[in-house]
């Protein structure tokens, strides 16, 4: 079955997302083995799933894009296979994996040998993950096992009106009615769930897919992911300070040409997560947020200065997989404690021993910009100089410390009046929590303008280009 013959919409999907002309479909005579319950009387043309290569600005990429008319796109055990051979095809080519899904689930036809082989689909995506970048992308039904596949993929973007994520399907959930809450929908799945890194229309997500393509390596091995930078590697970016509330903002003024590609945008937007280049370098941000802006300036939305389960969460995520593709991890820091709950509670304190382990493990390039407050424990895990940070820099407003100095002074002098209080206070902020104090002890590198972000780490990021670091002999942590 020829892509371009069919004119349907896993063909269509394809011939959008790459460049015109270069895809090349493989296994397009394959079709359903079985014969049980008829099967064969019924067309399933490359058994339901279109399977190829093709290029994305002239980066390869292999894809699968299900075809709903083929049996509601169901799986088949042929449709696993070729699924599973697009696999073996990108590890040994070292090019990322791009899955297209829509489909209805198992072919119940075919059982056990559908079941077998859609199995070996999971353990070709387990033994791809750090070597290949997978992404999938959900255009119709996604459910059941299937809701493992984008589970097991680097990045995730679902249509935002006919995609359906869901392990369980809403009207299974006890007390639950998908009137009452959808939990199979893009919105809950990107903002609630955490799953999925974009939404929006198919032209939309197909666009974000080609962005995101351009923007990390092809393999765990590739070195060739830079564009040349004709942005000024020495640009002033005044006021960029007024932005510190909004990291987002401030990663787009350092950025070259302005671009900041954000990940999981709707889910925990306390903690920022996205990919921006420098000097045409890709490196990868993670950023504390207190208040979300929108375009007109006006304040949308707001944050305590703490860190959230959630949020540990997708930044533990995101600097994995900035690891395992070598990629230079930027850490923008402002945050003076933890989120205190009764929900939180209950994985806190996992959740940042996750987020701790993950930025001390990671032996890519890191630079920490303390862009505000960077308080106790809550500091140490956003990739603090104690934990391994390369270089740590401080915008001369900073605040480090063990916490707060008027909080600190009321604790150390409780029985002392508010005059006193208030100059030990000035005393303990020029002692302990002052960015000069924290300098003379070598906790940060250097105090810089904010307006100079910029140069100071595209000059960090050069210096630590040929940065090489050994871990432990281990098989692996255990955090």
């Amino acid at each position: 079955m020829s892509y371009n013959a069919t004119g349907n919409s896993a063909g269509r999907r394809i011939a959008t997302l790459l460049d015109e002309g270069s895809f090349v479909e493989i296994g397009g005579a394959v079709t359903a083995r079985s014969t049980d319950f008829n099967l064969q009387e019924k067309e399933t043309p490359a058994d339901g799933v279109i399977t190829g290569y093709g290029v994305i600005d002239g980066n390869l990429v292999y894809v699968y894009s299900q075809d709903a008319t083929v049996l509601n796109g169901a799986i088949g055990e042929m449709h696993a296979k070729k699924i599973a051979n697009i696999y073996d095809m990108a590890m040994k080519m070292g090019a990322p994996v791009i899955g297209l899904i829509d489909c209805a689930g198992l072919r119940l036809q075919e059982a056990t040998d559908a079941l077998e082989a859609f199995g070996s689909v999971y353990y070709k995506q387990a033994m791809a993950s750090g070597v290949v970048p997978q992404i999938a992308a959900i255009f119709g039904m996604c459910g059941g096992g299937l809701a493992v596949v984008p589970g097991l993929a680097d990045f995730t973007f679902m249509e935002e009106k006919s995609g359906k994520l869901f392990v369980n399907s809403p009207n299974a959930l006890a007390g639950n009615e998908i009137s009452r809450c959808d939990t199979s929908s893009a919105k809950y799945q990107s903002e609630t769930a955490g799953l999925v890194d974009g939404i929006g229309t198919e032209a939309d997500i197909l666009s974000q897919i080609r962005s995101l393509i351009c923007m990390i390596p092809a393999n765990n091995e590739d070195d060739l992911s830079y564009e040349e930078c004709l942005d000024d590697l020495n640009r002033i970016c005044p006021d960029i300070e007024n932005g510190a509330e909004d990291p987002a903002i401030v990663l787009s003024q350092i950025a070259d040409d302005h671009i900041f590609a954000e990940m999981k945008k709707d889910y925990a937007k306390e903690m920022v997560t996205g990919f921006i280049r420098l000097n045409g370098m890709t490196v990868g941000a993670v950023a504390n947020r207190t208040k979300v802006y929108a375009e007109d300036g006006a304040e949308a939305a707001s944050f305590d200065c703490a860190l959230t389960v959630d949020g540990c969460k997708k930044a533990v995520d995101f600097v994995n997989f900035c690891d395992a593709f070598s990629i230079p991890v930027l850490t923008l820091t402002n945050v003076e404690g933890f989120s205190a709950s009764i929900e939180s509670e209950k994985d806190m304190a996992r959740a940042v021993a996750r987020l701790t382990y993950t930025f001390a493990d990671a032996t890519v390039p890191k630079v920490n910009v303390i862009t505000g407050k960077a308080y106790g424990s809550a500091y140490i895990a956003m990739n603090s100089k104690s934990i391994g940070a390369d270089m740590v820099y401080a915008w001369e407003n900073a605040k480090i410390g063990m916490m707060d100095a008027d909080l600190a002074a009321r604790i150390m002098y409780e029985t002392a009046d508010a005059q006193t209080q208030k100059e030990k206070a000035a005393e303990y902020e020029e002692l302990q929590s002052s960015p000069k104090s924290a300098a003379r002890r070598g906790y940060v590198d250097a105090i810089i303008v904010p307006a100079d972000t910029r140069k100071y780490v595209i000059g960090a990021f050069e210096m630590l280009f040929t940065k090489r670091e050994d871990r432990p002999n281990k098989k692996h942590g255990t955090v």
